[in-house]
């Protein structure tokens, strides 16, 4: 199996996303405050804060969950060039795996089916989809790539948190997105699943596709990923290359207490 399976970009656009001068305002309160970015197709970049601080709320703007308010200041929200998306299109472009997707996935919902829900947007599949051939090679070729073949008739409730996590991976991918957005993806992983999804996410990211990472924990980023943007209270804080925004400095401002950065190795850790 080469690791060609997952194919880059599919647009002529050098942004896969972009945000200028977004405000987002929840139940009266503003989540995000005049934000700006782009990420380019292929790119790896971490997306770092405190809880609460906005940045799951970011990615649910790009997924369209949330929507920006008007704004005098020329609001955009492109993906992949356009501003413009059904959100089931949208789906196909942006893979998402979260913590809160593995709770609502622990069922007796087959892996292999998990994995071909992705077709379809859905919690298992259902009597009114239709799954080809071509999906189910599709789900299978996947499985093989992100080492889990062997579970493909296991059932999502027998699973380890670190095995179910990598299948819900390969639901972000079936549909070949142009990202994989990784939402606080280690919660509730013990160190031997920690090693096992950092390897499979290192695959993705290896084979040119785009990984976004949203999480607290430095421990997280993983070696191909060489731009950190930091978030707090709603706002972009610091954003550039990975060795000039992992600071000492950066990061007690961050998390607004005394905060020692650690590199070991290819990885980084954060201590009080």
């Amino acid at each position: 199996m080469t690791r060609q399976i997952i194919s880059p970009g599919k647009n002529d656009s050098s942004f896969l996303l972009e945000l200028k001068n977004v405000n987002v305002i929840r139940s009266g309160k503003k989540i995000l405050d005049s934000v700006s970015l782009s990420i380019e197709q292929g790119e790896h970049v971490a997306i770092i804060g405190p809880n609460g601080s906005g940045k799951s709320s970011l990615i649910k703007t790009f997924t369209k969950e949330y929507h920006p308010l008007a704004s005098v200041d020329g609001l955009v929200l492109n993906i992949m060039g356009k501003g413009t998306w059904n959100v089931f299109e949208l789906r196909k472009l942006l893979g998402i795996v979260s913590g809160d997707l593995q709770q609502t996935y622990c069922r007796e919902v087959s892996v292999l089916d998990v994995v071909l829900s992705g077709f379809f947007s859905s919690i298992g599949i259902y009597y009114n989809h239709e799954v080809t051939p071509e999906m189910e090679t599709r789900a299978r070729e996947v499985l093989e790539f992100l080492e889990i073949s062997h579970l493909a008739d296991r059932l999502m409730s027998e699973l380890s948190s670190g095995e179910a996590r990598r299948v819900l991976i390969g639901r972000a991918l079936v549909h070949d997105p142009e990202a994989l957005i990784l939402d606080e993806p280690t919660t509730s992983l013990d160190l031997r699943a920690l090693h096992s999804f950092r390897e499979s996410v290192r695959k993705i990211a290896d084979s040119g596709k785009s990984v976004i990472l949203v999480t607290h924990a430095l421990e997280d980023i993983i070696p191909e990923i060489n731009r950190v943007i930091l978030i707090k209270d709603g706002k972009i804080l610091k954003d550039g290359k990975k060795d000039e925004v992992l600071t000492d400095a950066n990061l007690s401002e961050l998390f607004s207490l005394p905060v020692k950065v650690l590199e070991k190795g290819d990885y980084y850790q954060a201590f009080i």
